[in-house]
């Protein structure tokens, strides 16, 4: 059996199983901003380290439906020139154990997207290292210990909304119950990245919440994936747009939409910390979920 082994050095997520616990179980799961009911088949969580984001993404992760048999994990971190990539190992490891790939899900996957027109570049193997699914695999595991794992990244391409449909058919097509769990962070704002229209302190952590990161969401509540594309292109508001167009395609295909539960930025997590300044450079959260039936 090949295993995909860690990737990312230690400090990203807990590495053993109690500390995964212990921080999974320490705060309330259910409350969210909107008041949604976890109960939803689709969501989009952040991918930045637990310490920033964790407790975000797991509002996004325990939200979903319990019983299903298959986590589709969806990666970004793609230009749009790029194809979409596949983990075509036969298991991940993740500090609570291994999750399985199914590989029967990932087979008619792949024969579905060779079967439809897409206008980015095909099918490839994920052989890089990248924080936007593995980050998040521990609270899969937690959450949902008997499911199975799909592991693909999308391209940052309109395309990748329509690879969002194909999930959902193909799913239909094998009879199988499947969440779909997408991943992205919002504006990275400061030096750091490189974009600062703003300036720093308090207006620019102002412009990021109420303007920059409060288009993208609309435009994913809306269920608009050119203005989502738009926004994460134009205003650097998501760097991994195509896993978020996967989240909508798929929920556009089940007829529902995705809505904001919990939003936040890492300037508050270090304004926590008894800073009393907001930090040059930061990273808008957001967790979306489903509305309850």
């Amino acid at each position: 059996m090949q295993i995909r082994e860690y990737s990312l050095p230690s400090g990203w997520y807990p590495r053993d199983s109690e500390a995964v616990s212990r921080f999974l179980s320490e705060f309330p799961q259910n409350k969210t901003q909107t008041g949604l009911e976890h109960c939803f088949s689709c969501a989009i969580a952040p991918h930045a380290g637990w310490y920033y984001s964790g407790q975000i993404a797991a509002r996004a992760v325990s939200g979903l439906q319990s019983d299903a048999q298959t986590i589709a994990v969806l990666g970004g971190h793609l230009p749009g020139s790029y194809p979409m990539l596949f983990a075509m190992e036969d298991a991940v490891k993740t500090p609570l154990g291994n999750i399985p790939i199914d590989k029967e899900l990932r087979s008619c996957l792949m024969q579905e997207f060779e079967d439809n027109t897409f206008d980015f570049q095909g099918i490839s193997e994920d052989k890089n290292r990248d924080n936007t699914i593995e980050v998040l695999l521990p609270m899969v595991r937690y959450y949902f210990p008997k499911s199975e794992l799909l592991w693909l990244r999308l391209p940052a391409h309109i395309s990748s909304f329509k690879a969002g449909k194909v999930i959902f058919s193909a799913a239909a097509k094998l009879n199988r119950k499947i969440n779909v769990l997408a991943s992205t962070d919002l504006t990275h704002y400061g030096p750091n990245y490189g974009f600062s229209p703003k300036g720093r302190g308090k207006e620019a952590l102002r412009w990021v919440r109420e303007k920059n990161d409060a288009k993208i969401i609309k435009a994913v509540e809306s269920g608009d994936s050119a203005e989502t594309l738009r926004c994460a292109n134009e205003d650097f508001s998501s760097c991994s747009a195509g896993a978020v167009l996967g989240a909508m395609g798929f929920s556009a295909a089940m007829q529902k939409s995705l809505r904001l539960l919990v939003y936040g930025t890492s300037a508050e997590t270090s304004l926590n910390d008894n800073n009393e300044e907001v930090p040059d450079s930061f990273v808008g959260y957001a967790a979306f979920g489903q509305p309850g039936d």
